[in-house]
Order: C-alpha cells, then structure tokens, then sequence
C-alpha cells in the first residue's frame, strides 16, 4: 500500500478531493448527483480529455503546446470547406481528414522546435497567434451552419429514459474519447516509444546519448497532440453542430491546467493517463458544481489557480510515508 501510495501520490490526493466534492455537491444541490448531469458532464467534456491526452504526451515529452486549441479550430473550418466541397463525404473521410490536418499543424510545431532549437513554448504562443490570425482573414470571423448532415447527427452510445424529464444519454463523442485514452495509454505504457518518450522528457541529454532519436521524439509528441486536436475538432462540431472560428479559443489554459493538476510535470518525463483523467474530471465538476450553485464564473478561475498552486506546493511531501506513520501510531 505504502508504494502504490507513492508512485500515485498526485492521483490519491486529486481522488480524495474529487470524492470529496461529489459529496459536497450532492447534499447541496438537487441536481448534481443524478444520471441526466452526470452523462452531460462526460457529453461536454468528452473534447477536453481528448486534447488533455494529446498535451500529456507533450508534457511527458518535456514541452509544451498552447496551440492546440486553436489547430482544432483550423482544422475544424479547414474540413468543413473541403467536405463541403466534395459534396458531404462520411465519418471515415472526416476521421481521415482532421486526423491528417490536425497531424499536420502538430509536425509544423516539431519542425520548428527541433530545427531551431527553440523552447516549445515559444514556438506555439507563435503558431497560436500565427494559426488564429489566418483563421480569422480567411473566414472572416463567419461560421459555418450548413453542415453535412451525418457529421451533426446526434449519435447515442447510451440512452436511458428519465421519468418526467429527458433521456440522459451519452453521445458518439463519448466513444471516441474512450478509444483516444486508451490508445495514448497503450502508446505511453506499452510500447517501446513510450519509454523513449518518458526518458527524453527526464533526460534529452541522456537519451540521445542513448541512442534515442530526438527528433522523432519531438515528432511523435506534437503529431500525437496534432493528432488528438484533429479528432477533437471533428467530435466538437458533432456536439455543437456547427463551425465558429473563435469559439475554442481560450481553452487550452483549462486543459493545461487540468493536465498539471493530474500530476504531469511541466519539466517533462512524469505523467499519467489516470492522473490526467482526474485532472480533466476535478476542472469539469468544479465548473459544473459552480454553476449549480449560482456561483459566478470568475470564481471557477481563481479556485483552479489555487488548486494548481497548492498542487505543485505539495507536490514534494510523501503521502506513503505519512501513511505508514499513521498506520505505525495506531501499533
């Protein structure tokens, strides 16, 4: 018990805080606790975990990328025009599109890393302002409504009909987000790559001394993220149903906040799928907890600083050590 404790210090903490607001807000709110909210917690936030897997690989990786949100924007208006143009298309061509699109951008940042040797995050608060910016002159800050029909049809993987109000249902989004986690799982668990990765984010110095190759490494984890903001864009437009420019930005600070809480050091070689689940799932009940409660939104900002601030504070102290002294004083 008292390793497992402290190899998942960060996820039992975050764990504890989560069982603890879930019972918060269950005795306080009549609404929070029951299957209509709950499946729409999992529907709204089924884009989130899917961007916070593809920046944990980064994190793992020793970068950052704050562009990702903005690249799913791109991505989003980019295949609307082409599927449009070929007259619909289907979910294969969509997945086939945004995948590729999103991989894309993703490789543009790890050229641009890698070639010039400069920090990540320089290079995407550059790509970020550089990708939003030619969003917005080529679209003219115009939407996109007229939308082929399979792309915004709501699909339900879940559906259970509630007395006296609507379904609760979980939808297609949902599904993907499950295959994304555990296809990131297996990429940073069990497979060789992996390993690489959490070396090259612990030590670049060390690794390439071992032979690891850099710059696949720096390939690998921004065409990861590009790739998990492609399919995020493609699942957003499902949940939404329709393409705004501007609507997601702003919201990589949410996710890079949720990831950091979830135990992925930004100095790299340290995080966890769980962790990350847990980051994603604390910033979506706190915000869904905030607004059962009539509390104003810019309340939601400043408990999610303080949360990050005392998670990184107390990122040092050894709860396994704290548990055997407590199992030690009850002898």
């Amino acid at each position: 018990m008292r390793d497992f404790l402290k190899n998942r210090q960060v996820e039992f903490r975050l764990f504890l805080v989560l069982a603890a607001l879930f019972v918060v807000l269950s005795l306080t709110t009549d609404t929070f606790f029951t299957l209509g909210n709950l499946t729409s917690l999992l529907n709204n936030n089924s884009v989130n975990l899917i961007w916070a897997v593809g920046l944990l690989v980064v994190l793992i990786a020793g970068g950052i990328d704050i562009s990702f949100a903005v690249a799913s924007s791109v991505v989003q208006f980019v295949a609307a025009s082409l599927l449009i143009g070929m007259g619909g298309g289907n979910w294969l061509l969509g997945f086939l599109i945004c995948g590729s699109l999103g991989v894309g951008l993703g490789l543009i940042n790890a050229a641009l890393i890698h070639g010039f040797r400069i920090i990540s995050i320089i290079v995407t608060i550059a790509t970020f302002n550089a990708y939003f910016g030619l969003l917005m002159y080529l679209s003219r800050g115009r939407s996109i409504y007229a939308l082929p029909d399979w792309w915004t049809d709501r699909i339900a993987i879940f559906s259970y009909q509630v007395e006296g109000g609507p379904a609760a249902e979980l939808t297609l989004p949902v599904a993907v987000m499950a295959v994304c986690v555990g296809a990131t799982w297996f990429l940073i668990r069990r497979m060789n790559l992996g390993r690489q990765l959490y070396a090259f984010g612990d030590n670049p110095e060390g690794a390439r001394r071992a032979g690891v190759n850099l710059a696949v490494m720096q390939g690998l984890a921004f065409g990861w993220c590009g790739l998990m903001a492609g399919i995020a864009a493609l699942m957003q437009v499902n949940i939404v149903q329709e393409v705004v420019p501007n609507a997601l930005y702003g919201r990589e600070l949410e996710v890079l906040s949720a990831v950091v809480l979830g135990g992925a050091r930004l100095g790299g070689g340290k995080g966890s799928i769980s962790g990350c689940i847990l980051g994603v799932m604390f910033v979506a009940v706190t915000q869904n907890g905030l607004n059962l409660l009539g509390v104003s939104p810019f309340a939601f900002q400043m408990i999610i600083g303080a949360a990050i601030l005392i998670a990184i504070s107390t990122s040092n102290i050894d709860f396994g050590k704290v548990f055997a002294s407590a199992q030690g004083g009850k002898k």
